[in-house]
């Protein structure tokens, strides 16, 4: 992790933002999750049915935590027009277009209803779940929108790498939709934007404090690629 100070750090960076200060200093981890194989074969169309449904019956046991911590960014967030953001994704995509996708996706792959909703968990998946609810416990709100911000950022970094066309089968070609275009490029640009706002005001402590848990959900994305890979 690099742990150059803020305000060194910004003296010569070509992008002097508070979370690219943050990305960066989650290298070189940050470049190995956009760049995995594993999301390069979503974006290709040709994972084997086996690790998709690996990949997303693990995926789905974060519904619960993530909309837990979006509900929590609400509750912390410093101005009403900083919680109108997270509760409008919150009603619109998290419990509706997401939900949905992974439920249509997982019977395709012949997931039974028993093994979504009470799978053994992996690892990764609890430790995951875990940063998650410590950071929604903690109602600090750029420790909230760190752990966020990695998820739909790095997210959205491997998914602007598909190419078209996009995979015909819908069960890869509507998670890469489900993270990319305008509407999720916005929701990415609004959680940079708090970190961007709020990163600078915090001391040298508070803003170390933002980038360990930044480094840590980098870290937790990774080694969930690595396990949907077998590796």
């Amino acid at each position: 992790m690099n742990l150059v100070p803020y305000d060194e750090w910004r003296a010569s960076a070509l992008d002097p933002a508070f979370s690219e200060w943050l990305r960066s200093g989650a290298e070189p981890e940050w470049t190995a999750v956009v760049g995995h194989p594993f999301a390069a074969s979503i974006t290709r169309g040709d994972v084997p049915d086996d690790d998709m449904r690996r990949y997303l019956i693990q995926d789905f046991q974060f519904v619960d935590s993530f909309t837990a911590l979006l509900g929590a960014a609400v509750a912390s967030a410093d101005s009403f027009e900083s919680r109108v953001p997270f509760g409008r994704f919150l009603g619109e995509t998290a419990t509706t277009e997401e939900k949905t996708y992974f439920h249509r996706a997982l019977d395709a792959l012949g997931v039974a209803p028993a093994d979504l909703t009470s799978p053994d968990l992996e690892p990764v998946t609890t430790d995951f779940r875990a940063l998650m609810d410590e950071a929604r416990t903690s109602l600090d709100y750029p420790i909230i929108l760190a752990v966020l911000c990695v998820a739909e950022w790095s997210y959205l970094g491997w998914a602007s790498r598909a190419e078209e066309p996009l995979p015909e089968n819908f069960v890869h070609r509507e998670w890469i939709d489900l993270h990319e275009g305008p509407v999720f490029r916005a929701w990415v640009a609004f959680l940079r934007g708090e970190l961007d706002r709020l990163g600078p005001a915090l001391d040298e402590d508070g803003r170390l404090r933002v980038l360990d848990v930044f480094h840590r959900a980098v870290r937790l994305e990774l080694r969930f690629f690595d396990m949907a890979a077998g590796f």
